[in-house]
C-alpha cells in the first residue's frame, strides 16, 4: 500500500512560481512510476508530467512542456513539480499518483494510488 501527500499549492500571480511536492509512505517507492495529474473545476482529469523510477525517463504533457519539470529523490521517498512561467490556465487541484512498475502511462486508469491532491490557483 502506498499513501501519497501532496504539498505546495497556493496563489501565483500569472508568470510565477510553484513548485508541489508529493511524499510517498510505502518501502518500494523505487519501483514506482510517479505521475502528476491536474483537475480543473468543470474538467476531466488530465495528465501533467511522469518519471520513471530512475528519473532517466520524464514525460510532459505538450501544455506545460518547458515550463514545468518532473523530479524525484527516491532517498526522500518524494516526487516534485516545479511550475514556472505560471498562466491562468494552469489553475486546477494537482494530484500526485504511482504506477507500480517501470512502464511509463498517461492514463489515468493505469495509477494504482492517488493522493488527495493540492489547489494551484494563478491570477491574471
Amino acid at each position: 500500500q502506498v499513501q501519497l501527500v501532496e504539498s505546495g499549492g497556493g496563489l501565483v500571480q500569472a508568470g510565477g512560481s510553484l513548485r508541489l511536492s508529493c511524499a510517498a509512505s510505502g518501502p518500494t517507492f523505487s519501483s514506482y512510476v510517479l505521475g502528476w495529474f491536474r483537475q480543473a473545476p468543470g474538467k476531466e482529469r488530465e495528465f501533467v508530467a511522469a518519471i520513471t523510477w530512475s528519473g532517466a525517463n520524464r514525460y510532459y504533457a505538450d501544455s506545460v512542456k518547458g515550463r514545468f519539470t518532473i523530479s524525484r529523490d527516491n532517498t526522500k521517498n518524494t516526487v516534485y513539480l516545479q511550475m514556472n512561467s505560471l498562466k491562468p490556465e494552469d489553475t486546477a487541484v494537482y494530484l500526485c499518483a504511482a504506477r507500480f512498475g517501470s512502464v511509463f502511462s498517461t492514463k489515468i486508469s493505469s495509477y494504482d494510488y492517488w493522493g488527495q491532491g493540492t489547489q494551484v490557483t494563478v491570477s491574471s
